[in-house]
């Protein structure tokens, strides 16, 4: 029985626009209608995902940091927070203030952007605060950092993978503009051990939800979900972890899974 549905966003629910096209908004309120949960399940920071839940008018639990922090939507209380080692954060740091680079770190309840030169930063994200230096303004230890350019990204792996390797995990990837992106998290966060906090707390067996996701980390939530969907642009490895595979998320590839599900309920994962 199909209880819950756990999605990602980016290449995903989302769109390249950042938007939730009308499509999959009918169908995320058909599934509910359906008396499915769902969960909104993100490598991005809690206060974006927020906005996507309530657009969607989720009040559960929401995964974010790439499963470094699971928080209730209804009364702010986190059910898993897993944060960077200090020590390892304030090395990070002198890193990337010492280069010209950007970077991202995801505190409290702000998100730190470390950039060069006269940038105007996206009115749509109003929790990010331009830094000059991430040593200086951070004061707290963060859930995630992103650092991008190959170069800096390169200087941190070989400066702090081999002291840290077994305490922080050390993730290359390319963003949507082939840009490298070093997504660093501590061990532990995990998509897939916060789908199981998730879970707990709305009562739900990680078998009773359905992982919809693009990326590597989603294998995670694949893993534990009783049926998973791969999106259509996804890599191979994605695709070959995943029970199906849905279209892009440029071709409303949620809603094609959902609809599947409710027309078909598990079958849709015997073809």
């Amino acid at each position: 029985m199909i209880r819950g549905l756990a999605i990602d966003l980016d290449g995903t629910l989302l769109r390249g626009d950042e938007d939730v096209s009308e499509r999959n908004r009918r169908a995320i309120a058909a599934a509910r209608a359906a008396g499915m949960a769902v969960i909104i399940a993100t490598a991005g920071w809690y206060q974006r995902a927020e906005r996507v839940a309530a657009l969607l008018g989720l009040d559960g639990p929401i995964i974010a940091c790439s499963g470094a922090q699971v928080r209730r939507r209804s009364d702010g209380v986190d059910l898993m927070d897993v944060r960077l080692p200090e020590a390892f954060a304030q090395r990070l740091y002198e890193i990337v203030d010492a280069r010209r680079s950007i970077a991202w770190v995801a505190l409290d309840d702000a998100v730190l952007m470390k950039i060069e030169g006269d940038v105007d930063l996206d009115r749509r994200f109003p929790e990010i605060r331009r830094v000059a230096s991430l040593r200086a303004a951070a004061d707290t230890p963060p859930r995630i950092a992103l650092v991008q350019g190959s170069a800096v990204n390169q200087a941190v792996v070989e400066a702090l993978a081999p002291e840290w390797a077994d305490r922080v995990r050390f993730v290359t990837s390319l963003s949507g503009r082939s840009k490298s992106i070093l997504t660093l998290t501590a061990v532990g966060a995990d998509k897939g051990l916060a789908l199981r906090a998730a879970c707990r707390d709305l009562d739900l067996g990680p078998a009773e939800v359905v992982a919809i996701g693009d990326a590597d980390n989603d294998i995670e939530m694949f893993d534990v979900a009783g049926g998973s969907f791969a999106m259509g642009q996804a890599s191979d490895a994605v695709k070959a972890a995943a029970r199906a595979v849905t279209t892009s998320n440029e071709d409303d590839g949620v809603a094609h899974a959902i609809e599947r599900l409710l027309a078909e309920g598990d079958r849709a994962f015997r073809a």
